[in-house]
């Protein structure tokens, strides 16, 4: 995992870098205006339900399937193509992360495992487990990042599961970008990664209180920020130097925000009664 040096409590020296703290206050403000709104409390319930809806399919779009919100709301069946089953397997993760919520923080390997055999349940004899050596990994393209082989992945994989369960003072912001960077710099499965990454940081996000109610769907602000932006900062996150990880927490945290106007504006909409 790439930090700026050994301490007792790496994901928290994050903290310190140029910027991180301006985005961390800034996701901070968004979030709580969000939850502020009146609408948020009588009918949270259809808020998050909306959310995770729009989540995936901004997860799915960042990996090849960007379909038209409508079209992913009227579908029924996800099996027709590869597209198709992209965006399934966005809204089944998204269906699941709620239900791992109590388990990241003691088996957060465990959670990615699920997470993993949810998506890809197609694949019996890949699923579930971090890839060995010599498998291939079946993925959207992640241009200019190399593939490390399957027992580095093992090995930081170990490493970002004992930080996790260590706990810390690490501000949620962090730990989430740390987090979905780190999943998808290993690509530790053989196939969508990107999506379990994804899922994982709103896991973070949710399970910290930062996003108790999951409205502030991060996924949505990484599609509309586009992919080549999310390549750029996740290969500053790669390359490990203080500027490539700061700018990598600060993109995310522009997506958290990003996820968070989407959300007040889908209250907005309820509130006219045009939802």
């Amino acid at each position: 995992m790439s930090t700026t040096g050994a301490t007792a409590d790496p994901l928290a020296a994050l903290g310190s870098l140029p910027g991180v703290a301006d985005s961390v206050e800034s996701v901070r403000k968004a979030v709580d205006r969000v939850y502020g709104h009146r609408v948020m409390r009588r009918r949270s319930n259809e808020i998050t339900s909306e959310a995770a809806l729009r989540g995936a399919r901004g997860s799915a779009a960042l990996s090849g399937a960007d379909w038209a919100l409508e079209e992913v709301r009227r579908r029924s069946d996800f099996s027709g193509d590869d597209e198709a089953r992209t965006v399934g397997a966005a809204l089944r993760l998204t269906a699941e992360a709620g239900q791992l919520l109590s388990i990241w923080r003691q088996s957060p390997l465990r959670v990615l495992a699920r997470l993993h055999l949810v998506a890809a349940a197609d694949k019996a004899e890949q699923v579930g487990r971090p890839r060995q050596e010599g498998e291939q990994v079946d993925d959207e393209p992640l241009v200019g990042l190399p593939l490390p082989g399957a027992a580095e992945a093992h090995g930081r994989l170990d490493g970002l599961a004992e930080l996790i369960i260590a706990g810390g003072s690490a501000p949620a912001l962090v730990t989430a970008a740390v987090v979905h960077g780190e999943l998808l710099a290993l690509r530790p499965f053989t196939s969508h990664n990107g999506l379990v990454a994804r899922t994982a940081e709103r896991i973070v996000l949710v399970g910290s209180g930062l996003d108790p109610k999951s409205v502030c769907a991060a996924e949505v602000g990484h599609a509309e920020l586009g992919r080549d932006a999310y390549l750029r900062a996740l290969g500053g996150y790669v390359s490990g130097t203080p500027e490539g990880v700061a700018a990598w927490i600060t993109h995310c945290g522009r997506a958290v925000e990003l996820g968070a106007r989407e959300s007040t504006a889908v209250c907005e909409a309820l509130q006219r009664g045009a939802a």
